[in-house]
């Protein structure tokens, strides 16, 4: 699942300037400006990593109102207080439901080196207590280079991750995976993040396990011949984690319908899908965009996330149809579809976001993407553990099921398309179940109690 990262760089905060900065193609075409037409492919010459993420603003010594944002760059920007709002979290907190007692497994190549001051300051911004992050290194995770493009890329996507899940689940504990090898198309760094899940949950550690990275179902060795062993041969941990309980969720990408190819220098002009998304073991989180005032209240209901990038969605080339959809098999026919649920993800919508492991670029962030989307539901599934008392577990059969109840939680998105800027013909969203934002979003006042009532996990 690879990404077109872009990056809307102000340089110094007070100088007010702004210029459109291209970075590498990352996983999938994910972040983009909104004071831009829509970004291009850039071509490249070597394997790059899989991270289905975006960044936009950068180095901004303290983050902007939401009408400030759109005043100065043309997007609007949100803070974890307006996400709360805007998915009626509060009275969760109120009532004690914090995630206190649960724990989130985040997975990332390298990780980043100040990933805990960042997520202090961040709370610390936000009027939020923080939480100490406790790193699990897997390998010989080299020294983080802040001028080597990968783990910068990756650092980005790890405080994202961090700060997204922290900002729905305060009080859970997060364990952040950082592996040795960086993840990109095909199989290469698959297995030792695969490994590492695995290792975590035969040792009981974790409850969710958030996944913003993957790579697109094409480009596993044996596909174009029908042999798909690649990719079952890496199911191990996933297959562990239903034995054991534990939910597992996956960013659903950001190319719309289609993703990069194998060589890394373009893109399907068809439309292709993303492992582990795809995968039936996996809960795949989509995109939306929320439409929100200053104080976090909707002003529009969600729409589907495309803009400069958009949610990935549609059907697997590798796995059937799974039970879970039966009831949707005139949107997905014969075989799996994606995504299943969705939360916010979009560029002109983006997240304020702290980091400081790039020297040349201290400060806040506007950053999007499903790479959002997958940590922040991953915060709603440890709500969920939380009132359940145990963990939820494989939670698809659950989401389908509350989605045909009007008091569930679960919200639909009728609005928009995820065609991807590739020209690929994407889906539409329409009422009920599609393609675009698969069941659609959440009222987590609602919802995470009904979860913790139709799941039976570990």
């Amino acid at each position: 699942m690879r990404t077109a990262r872009i990056r809307l760089r102000t340089g110094a905060a007070a100088a007010g300037v702004t210029t459109l900065v291209a970075a590498a193609v990352i996983a999938t075409p994910l972040s983009g400006s909104a004071t831009a037409a829509p970004a291009q492919a850039v071509p490249q010459t070597k394997a790059v990593p899989a991270v289905a993420g975006h960044q936009l603003v950068s180095g901004v010594s303290s983050p902007l109102p939401t009408q400030q944002c759109q005043a100065k760059w043309k997007i609007a920007c949100y803070t974890p207080v307006q996400y709360r709002q805007a998915y009626h979290l509060n009275p969760l907190y109120k009532a004690g439901v914090t995630g206190k007692g649960r724990t989130i497994v985040i997975v990332d190549s390298f990780g980043s080196p100040t990933v805990q001051h960042d997520l202090d300051v961040y709370s610390k911004q936000f009027g939020m207590k923080s939480a100490r992050v406790q790193v699990e290194k897997w390998g010989h995770v080299p020294k983080f280079d802040p001028k080597n493009s990968d783990m910068t890329g990756w650092a980005g996507e790890t405080t994202l991750d961090v700060e997204m899940a922290h900002a729905v689940a305060p009080d859970a504990r997060i364990v952040l995976v950082e592996t040795a090898v960086a993840e990109t198309e095909g199989v290469t760094g698959l297995p030792e993040m695969m490994s590492a899940e695995k290792s975590l949950i035969d040792h009981g550690v974790g409850d969710v396990i958030t996944q913003s990275f993957g790579a697109t179902e094409n480009t596993f060795p044996g596909f174009d011949k029908g042999d798909f062993s690649s990719i079952g041969k890496l199911r191990y941990a996933f297959k562990d984690a239903a034995q054991h309980g534990v939910t597992v969720l996956a960013s659903s990408g950001d190319g719309g319908a289609t993703d990069s190819t194998a060589d890394g220098k373009g893109y399907y002009k068809k439309r292709v899908n993303s492992w582990p998304s795809s995968d039936p073991l996996v809960t795949s989180i989509g995109g939306t965009q929320l439409h929100l005032d200053d104080q976090g209240n909707r002003t529009a209901p969600e729409s589907v996330y495309n803009d400069n990038g958009a949610g990935g969605g549609g059907q697997s080339h590798v796995f059937g149809r799974p039970a879970f959809q039966n009831g949707e098999k005139k949107a997905v026919g014969t075989r799996r579809g994606t995504p299943d649920i969705s939360m916010a993800a979009a560029v002109n919508g983006g997240a304020w976001v702290y980091s400081s492991f790039d020297p040349t670029a201290v400060g806040w962030d506007v950053s999007g993407g499903t790479s959002e989307a997958s940590p922040l539901f991953s915060g709603v599934v440890a709500l969920a553990d939380q009132v359940a008392g145990h963990r939820v577990g494989d939670i698809d059969k659950a989401l389908y099921t509350l989605s045909h109840r009007p008091s569930s939680g679960i919200v639909d998105v009728n609005d928009g398309t995820n065609n991807s800027y590739q020209g690929v013909t994407g889906y539409t969203a329409v009422n009920g179940y599609d393609m675009a934002t698969g069941v659609g979003t959440v009222d987590a006042s609602r919802f995470v109690p009904a979860l913790a009532r139709a799941s039976h996990g570990g």
